[in-house]
């Protein structure tokens, strides 16, 4: 299959931004963002964006035995740079030895807690979340008992990863690191510290997914029309979101949706409110390229009326053009976030099985 439409598109494509977790000085936001369910699902190689950074005779000698481990592992899990974990872990409490109010117990003046230093609004609205539980926040569960502690360093190092993760990273580690703080200073100092725990002196951002990668989702994409598709959409990533924007220079979430399937002689819904009735149901784990996946987010939307949609591109990822903030359109991890409603097949949608009939058949 010839794809040089992708590759010259890929050339010129850029990689994506943001995010990060809570602060003694200026904490986090106080907004209630959506929990982390586990990352589950399986990808390509070629998706992983995670690079193993050594570790530094300095992050050896200063990071507990126990904390690295946890940096390293949830980092690689999640897909963030374990150093830029470890330096927010050093900045915020000194790897959880510091002896300030919140850090063993209770909360600080914020109302932050526990070694990453989250609010306890951000977590889950407790301390300790039981995770058979519905909660809104990022409490997550790193040792395997069945409970988000705060102030459990595994815990909480894997949901300061996850919240990363969310909200961009890796790649654009400062702006990630100034939503988190809100001050320039912060990002600066955290960075340091970051460039010493690695080997290299370095902070290293991932590359962007190669174009060998595209080509192995396009060909393994069920049908022509779905290649089709694929090769459209991801031929976009790297353009910036626009509210309202189907093309060609950027997009909004279901505007390079709809695009792609204009592209391969498709007419769908423009909008993900239109979207989301007109595809076929799918249950979850039935999903395959091509689909759509949709979240409850965005002002006015609930779960029968979802306000975000993404593109499934392969097992646990997702095409998406997120918001203005959140950096320019790229692959993402759908099992990522718990506001997922679910799924569905516009290629199933009687009026797309007659524009088919169609394409397969012009005389029709």
């Amino acid at each position: 299959m010839k794809l040089s439409r992708t590759r010259l598109a890929l050339l010129i494509g850029a990689a994506g931004v943001l995010l990060l977790v809570a602060v003694i000085v200026s904490p986090m936001l106080l907004i209630s963002l959506p929990s982390f369910l586990s990352e589950g699902g399986t990808s390509p190689d070629c998706n992983d964006k995670t690079q193993v950074e050594e570790v530094s005779d300095s992050a050896a000698s200063d990071i507990p035995a126990e904390y690295l481990e946890f940096y390293k592992k949830y980092g690689k899990k999640i897909g963030v740079q374990w150093n830029i974990l470890a330096a927010v872990g050093k900045r915020e409490t000194d790897h959880g030895r510091s002896n300030l109010p919140g850090v063993k117990s209770g909360t600080n003046y914020a109302g932050a807690a526990g070694p990453m230093q989250f609010l306890i609004s951000t977590w889950g609205g407790k301390a300790r979340v039981a995770m058979s539980s519905k909660f809104t926040g990022y409490a997550s569960d790193g040792d395997g008992d069945g409970v988000g502690d705060i102030y459990n360093p595994a815990d909480a190092i894997l949901g300061a990863a996850r919240m990363l993760k969310r909200n961009g990273a890796p790649e654009n580690v400062r702006q990630a690191l100034f939503v988190y703080n809100r001050a320039w200073w912060y990002v600066d100092q955290v960075e340091a510290i970051a460039r010493k725990y690695a080997k290299s002196g370095d902070v290293k951002v991932p590359p962007q997914a190669s174009e060998e990668c595209d080509d192995s989702l396009v060909e393994a994409a069920p049908s022509d029309i779905v290649a089709k598709i694929l090769e459209y959409a991801l031929a976009q990533r790297g353009k910036p979101y626009l509210w309202g924007g189907t093309g060609p220079d950027a997009f909004d979430c279901s505007g390079v949706i709809f695009a792609a399937y204009r592209e391969a002689g498709l007419t769908i819904p423009r909008t993900t409110f239109g979207q989301w009735p007109f595809g076929v149901k799918v249950l979850e784990g039935q999903e395959q390229p091509g689909d759509l996946v949709f979240f409850n987010a965005g002002p006015g939307t609930s779960a029968d009326n979802p306000g975000h949609v993404g593109l499934v591109v392969s097992k646990g990822k997702m095409l998406e053009a997120r918001c203005r903030l959140c950096g320019p359109i790229k692959v993402t991890s759908y099992q990522a976030r718990d506001n997922r409603i679910g799924f569905t097949r516009p290629l199933q949608n009687p009026d797309v099985l007659e524009q088919l009939k169609k394409l397969q058949n012009p005389t029709l």
